[in-house]
């Protein structure tokens, strides 16, 4: 006859074979992404959408050669196994045991231009048309990474002080609205195939804030206002007769969301992250470290006690990169949310 415990143990190990069988039946889904940085981001919009019915596994395009990058991603996709969802979309598996692209497979890649596109390219239209292919909407992770509303709290992670010495909203709403109009040129240029004359490393080099000061923010948006004059100037005597192509465009890419306030987000992200953003925070941080050790410095305690603080506060402190990387203050702005919407509706017509 059992025993009470073992009917106990019995019940317990049935419930974990059943929990595990439940896991086990749970539908994988892998995306595909473009680089290591890319995997955390993308892990972030997806989880969201994890339950008891499947997960997503969040990997680079191949462990066999480590080929990384968006082209990589979307050979795969489009370029190969991407031809069987046009006859197999229903079916979870093909002849072979392969898995289908979109059932099992998306892609998720930065937005680059090719949002702002609209199809003018080959690669713009398989970002845009595939029904398994994810982007970012803003240029890249980095865009997100740098989103103006939540720097403060980069700040703050970084030097543990809450005190607002810099506007970080006001400062990115002028720096988008003075290169909003050469932007503007950049993507009708890029929709004409006119780019040579105006690459995005031009455009770069224009949207450099090079001479920021933390107290005095205006003239390096009075340098950029400059330079963008300079170049508007340039370029209306290379295309005189670009005008109303340029109306076009200007309410084309409005329309798709960009504003003369936000138009970092649609800047190349590596140039926003690392000529932008990361040495703005840097001079900003280093002002917030000064003044959290100067108040230590001028507290009436004993020395020892002193330098005791200071180390404690020193060894607290974080590297600006690392924190902007890791910054998640973007999961409210509308681009996002776009995002995250493209998602759901992938998956509820999975369903259907």
């Amino acid at each position: 006859m059992p025993t009470r415990l073992q009917d106990n143990i019995n019940s317990k190990y049935f419930e974990a074979a059943n929990a595990l069988k439940s896991k086990q039946a749970r539908r994988r889904i892998v995306a595909y992404v473009e680089s290591y940085d890319d995997i955390y981001f993308w892990r972030t919009v997806l989880s969201d959408f994890e339950d008891e019915h499947r997960y997503f596994e969040v990997m680079l395009p191949s462990k066999m050669n480590l080929t990384r990058g968006k082209k990589s991603v979307l050979m795969n996709f489009l370029e190969g196994k991407g031809k069987k969802w046009k006859k197999r979309r229903e079916t979870e598996n093909d002849e072979n045991g392969e898995t289908v692209l979109g059932r099992d497979m998306i892609a998720c890649v930065d937005a680059d231009y090719d949002y702002l596109m609209q199809g003018a390219t080959d690669q713009s239209r398989k970002v845009l048309e595939s029904p398994f292919v994810f982007h970012t909407y803003v240029y890249a992770i980095e865009n997100y990474q740098c989103y103006a509303p939540s720097l403060h709290n980069v700040c703050v992670s970084v030097t543990l002080n809450d005190h607002r010495i810099f506007d970080f909203r006001d400062y990115f709403a002028q720096f988008s609205e003075a290169l909003f109009p050469l932007f503007v040129w950049s993507i009708m240029l890029y929709r004409t195939g006119d780019y040579p004359k105006f690459s995005i490393s031009d455009f770069n080099r224009i949207a450099d804030p090079g001479g920021f000061t933390v107290s005095e923010p205006e003239r390096s948006l009075a340098n950029i206002r400059r330079k963008v004059h300079t170049k508007i100037n340039d370029l209306q005597r290379l295309f005189p007769d670009a005008k109303d192509e340029y109306l076009k465009t200007k309410d084309d890419i409005k329309a798709l969301g960009v504003t003369p306030q936000t138009t970092y987000l649609y800047i190349q992200g590596h140039h926003l992250f690392d000529t932008v953003v990361a040495p703005i925070l840097s001079k900003v941080c280093n002002l917030l470290r000064q003044e959290r050790q100067n108040e230590i410095y001028h507290a009436s305690a004993h020395k020892t006690q002193k330098r005791n603080e200071m180390t404690c506060y020193e060894n607290s402190l974080q590297d600006v990169k690392t924190m902007l990387k890791k910054n998640s203050g973007y999961l409210a702005s509308e681009p996002f949310r776009r995002l995250q919407d493209d998602v759901r509706h992938y998956l509820d017509d999975q369903q259907g």
